[in-house]
């Protein structure tokens, strides 16, 4: 046995952060308020049946994806369009069928999210993205990113609708705010965790924006190309994207457990040669 492969080296079931990874979490997004849109109303499902139709078939892709031991883009990006297309169905639901207020639900998830990190970090001891190796930790992970879908929907709308700003100031505002804390990650020092999860939630009602901005006809604001055009358009770039990702093995991230149980980095070295293991 080599000296590496005694080691705990483990691969992380979750991508790298990278601009690709940003990319498209934005267009994921995006595609989760159009899709849900044209499945609610277009194809009139209405939201109840369109919400248990959409949520078991998130199950199942989620089996899929607690079945891998490592990132495979094709299992997890499947699995983060279809919690945005849920995500934004809970929020809708509770709006409409149940007329919770949106500044109601945008609490209320806040509050869900903040006990979810809270329940995280005392199982775990961190919630680094970098970490997740267990399933226990991937389940956490998850259901922070349903939240996070759901909040950043609840956001979104609050400021559009009931602030009335529109889908494009909603977008510009959001969109705002993320490049200010890329300003503070990068000069001032902002927690990464932190920054990670604030951008994650923000970058739901940005996506969303600029999706209602396409989708919505003139006379709301939108540009009036429908919500299947929108879907199609997004849905297709995403699965270059992916594809590609999926050829390069693009996005796949490395951790070593020391004798302590710890987390560290590995090295470019070891990464190479954990490759050649493999082949």
């Amino acid at each position: 046995m080599s000296a590496l492969s005694a080691k705990a080296v483990v691969y992380n079931r979750v991508p790298r952060v990278t601009a690709d990874f940003w990319l498209i979490k934005l267009m994921a997004v995006t595609m989760g308020e159009t899709a849900a849109d044209y499945l609610n109303v277009q194809m009139g499902l209405g939201l109840t049946a369109t919400s248990l139709i959409m949520s078991a078939i998130l199950a199942v892709a989620l089996v899929w994806q607690f079945a891998q031991k490592k990132y495979v883009p094709a299992a997890y990006w499947l699995s983060v369009v279809l919690i945005s297309i849920v995500g934004t169905l809970i929020t809708d639901n509770l709006v409409d069928n149940f007329h919770v207020p949106l500044l109601a639900t945008t609490i209320a998830f806040s509050v869900a999210l903040a006990l979810t990190f809270l329940l995280w970090f005392q199982a775990e001891r961190t919630l680094s993205i970098h970490s997740i190796f267990t399933g226990r930790r991937e389940a956490f992970y998850w259901l922070a990113i349903l939240f996070t879908f759901a909040l950043g929907t609840a956001a979104g709308d609050l400021v559009a609708e009931k602030f009335a700003l529109g889908y494009l100031a909603t977008g510009v505002l959001f969109g705002m705010i993320i490049i200010s804390l890329a300003i503070g990650y990068f000069f001032l020092g902002l927690d990464p965790i932190l920054g990670f999860w604030l951008v994650y939630i923000l970058t739901r009602p940005l996506g969303a924006s600029f999706g209602d901005l396409m989708s919505q006809p003139a006379q709301y604001g939108g540009l009036g190309f429908g919500t299947i055009i929108t879907s199609a358009i997004f849905l297709a770039a995403i699965v270059t994207i992916v594809t590609f990702m999926s050829m390069g093995g693009e996005g796949e991230e490395l951790a070593e457990i020391d004798e302590d149980g710890k987390l560290t980095e590995v090295s470019r070295g070891e990464r190479f040669a954990v490759a050649e293991e493999e082949l």
